[in-house]
């Protein structure tokens, strides 16, 4: 007497949902870690260009067991190029903001005195000039 299942569909079971589910989620979490991996590999300006295309084609090849081997031997490396590069871009988000919103770092005399210059050619009154130098001062 044979025992007979009646096929649900995909969505037909609720552990067939959690296993593609979990599956899913472990198959992202590789290409994250994958481009994370070749992103470093072009970051570093120390290793040669032939050692890249090595370590490319181990991971085209065999790229489970490369990714892991990569982030057990370069991974202290790979967490200070990342460091290194994130300093960078805020060092320039900062520069560049400073450029944006005119705070060139000018000295409080310097302030009063674009103030009073303005005051001078009637462009603000004695109340604007009287609260941009309190600003300035402190």
């Amino acid at each position: 007497m044979p025992i007979s299942y009646e096929y649900q569909g995909f969505w037909g079971s609720f552990w067939d949902i959690i296993w593609w589910f979990l599956w899913a989620f472990f198959f992202i979490a590789y290409l994250f870690a994958l481009f994370a991996v070749i992103g470093d590999l072009f970051r570093d300006h120390k290793l040669n260009g032939w050692l890249k295309a090595v370590w490319i084609i181990f991971l085209i090849f065999v790229p489970f067991l490369t990714l892991l081997i990569y982030l057990i031997a370069r991974g202290r490396g790979m967490a200070e190029r990342g460091a290194a590069e994130a300093s960078q871009v805020q060092k320039a988000q900062e520069a560049y903001i400073k450029s944006v919103a005119g705070g060139s770092g000018a000295s409080p005399a310097e302030e009063i005195a674009k103030a009073k210059s303005l005051l001078d050619a009637g462009t603000i009154t004695q109340a604007e000039y009287d609260a941009l130098k309190a600003k300035a001062l402190g």
